[in-house]
């Protein structure tokens, strides 16, 4: 399952975050399956798209950044698989 996590980085500041990750890394467990990431001009916000079957993997790695990390988890599917299930109703 892909899912669509957008981070609101808390009080609109990166450092933090980017700290952690210099030093620590993305600290997922293992099972998720990082697959690109995109940042606000203004650094406040990011989105990425991530990739596991269980979603309590999902959850674990949120918890690992939520006191500095707002987090909303969204499940997504590509647009070729949009457009699959559509077609029919074309």
């Amino acid at each position: 399952m892909l899912y669509m996590v957008i981070e609101n980085f808390r009080g609109g500041d990166p450092i933090p975050v980017y700290r952690r990750f210099r030093d620590r890394g993305r600290l997922m467990p293992k099972g998720i399956e990082y697959r690109g990431s995109w940042v606000t001009e203004d650094l406040r916000r990011c989105f990425q798209i991530m990739e596991c079957e269980d979603r309590r993997l999902l959850d674990q790695w949120m918890a690992n950044w939520d006191d500095i990390t707002d987090f909303e988890a969204i499940p997504v599917v590509t647009s070729a698989e949009a457009a699959a299930a559509v077609a029919p109703r074309l």
